[in-house]
């Protein structure tokens, strides 16, 4: 047998390894239904007590001042987005701002959106109130402490389910609703509802 035939027979099984680990070595990106939350929008109104006098829901004004509202209303009414895993945004929906964080954990409303200042970590608690962390700054979201109480604002917030707001029925066909994050059984595999929290019951 010549070199000329020697070399092709070593190149035949050579190639097929080649393609067969090209087959092994991609995984479909993405592939898993449990990564179908990115971009998860939810309306809430942000209510807190935390042990203080009185009752209070985060609201933000369009002069960017972020104030605790006594009674819920569309200016309090927010957008809670997530970015990323155990990520989101909060915008207020009348106003139009971004609930935003300083480095001395001062909170305002921005009117664009500031991935280094903007963005905050969703603590889920297991009496169904959320603590929302700054990712950039790690401080807690507390709202400002009255000044008569002399102590820290709260930081426990419960999200309340905000109305849908009004518009157009859009002209294409709705897909399938996406997995409940707030339950036991989020692809719904077993039936019923079990353990949901009431940040992500509508």
């Amino acid at each position: 047998m010549g070199p000329r035939k020697r070399a092709r027979g070593c190149l035949a099984p050579l190639l097929s390894l080649l393609l067969a680990y090209r087959g092994w070595g991609y995984p479909i990106p993405d592939s898993s239904p449990m990564l179908l939350f990115g971009g998860q929008v939810r309306l809430r109104h942000l209510y807190t007590d935390d042990g203080q006098d009185t009752e209070a829901h985060v609201e933000m004004g369009p002069d960017g001042a972020v104030r605790a509202a006594a009674e819920r209303s569309p200016k309090s009414l927010l957008e809670l987005k997530a970015v990323k895993p155990g990520v989101i945004r909060i915008l207020a929906v009348q106003s139009s701002r971004f609930l935003c964080m300083r480095p001395n954990g001062e909170l305002y409303g921005a009117v664009q959106y500031d991935p280094s200042a903007c963005n905050f970590r969703e603590h889920l608690l297991g009496d169904g109130y959320n603590v929302y962390e700054s990712e950039a700054h790690g401080r807690t979201l507390r709202l400002s402490p009255q000044a008569s109480l002399g102590q820290p604002g709260p930081s426990r917030f419960l999200p309340l389910p905000g109305a849908q707001l009004p518009g157009p029925e859009p002209p294409w066909e709705q897909g399938p609703e996406p997995p409940d994050v707030g339950s036991a059984d989020p692809l719904n595999m077993v039936g019923g509802v079990q353990g949901r929290s009431p940040s992500y019951s509508s």
